[in-house]
């Protein structure tokens, strides 16, 4: 529960899934909130954010206002006494997403999911996969159950996107959306009559 005097602190960590382009922007848009951010990058999520945009990781790191190595078990992410608002992993890949379902703590962004949970913070997944297997979906329902939520970036049509970035700002809107960030942008505002 947040209160406040919650420390505005947001972890974010950016895996080697398909979308790596959607934990930077978030980084891009936490920028102009005061928000505290905590970047953890896998090593697949640098090269795969190398293959997919024009973005090194020494540029998304400079976004952030604090950078945890994946292998440092001792930053301050990985405790509980360390307050944050939560954690966003954008995005998250299905290894990510079973390491965090059954507990497994083998590098620091699934420490620090895994104390996001114990606390009763927010963590927000934002899922990179297609199609999805049972087990994929039996790991996500069982962390929907304990109070994850779990957002794949899905594209909104009705706001007629008319770009990539269009579409990506949406979801990190969104995503923001889950964490008590409310950034402006253009909403739903029901079907025109005319329509």
């Amino acid at each position: 529960m947040q209160t406040s005097n919650t420390p505005q602190r947001l972890i974010v960590a950016i895996t080697g899934a398909s979308g790596t382009i959607y934990g930077v922007r978030l980084l891009e848009m936490l920028q102009s909130t005061g928000i505290e951010t905590h970047l953890v990058m896998s090593r697949w999520g640098a090269r795969t954010l190398v293959h997919e945009t024009s973005y090194t990781p020494e540029q998304v790191t400079k976004l952030a206002t604090v950078v945890h190595p994946l292998t440092d078990q001792g930053a301050t992410i990985s405790s509980g006494s360390f307050v944050t608002m939560g954690m966003v992993i954008a995005p998250c890949s299905v290894r990510t997403l079973a390491a965090i379902a059954h507990g497994l703590g083998d590098n620091l962004i699934h420490r620090a999911a895994d104390v996001v949970l114990k606390e009763r913070r927010k963590l927000v997944l934002a899922v990179r996969e297609a199609p999805l297997s049972e087990i994929h979906l039996e790991n996500m329902l069982k962390l929907s159950r304990m109070g994850v939520v779990i957002s794949p970036p899905m594209p909104a049509l009705y706001s007629r996107p008319k770009t990539i970035d269009d579409m990506v700002n949406y979801t990190c809107v969104r995503l923001l959306d889950q964490l008590g960030i409310h950034i402006e942008t253009t909403r739903w505002a029901g079907l025109s009559s005319s329509e």
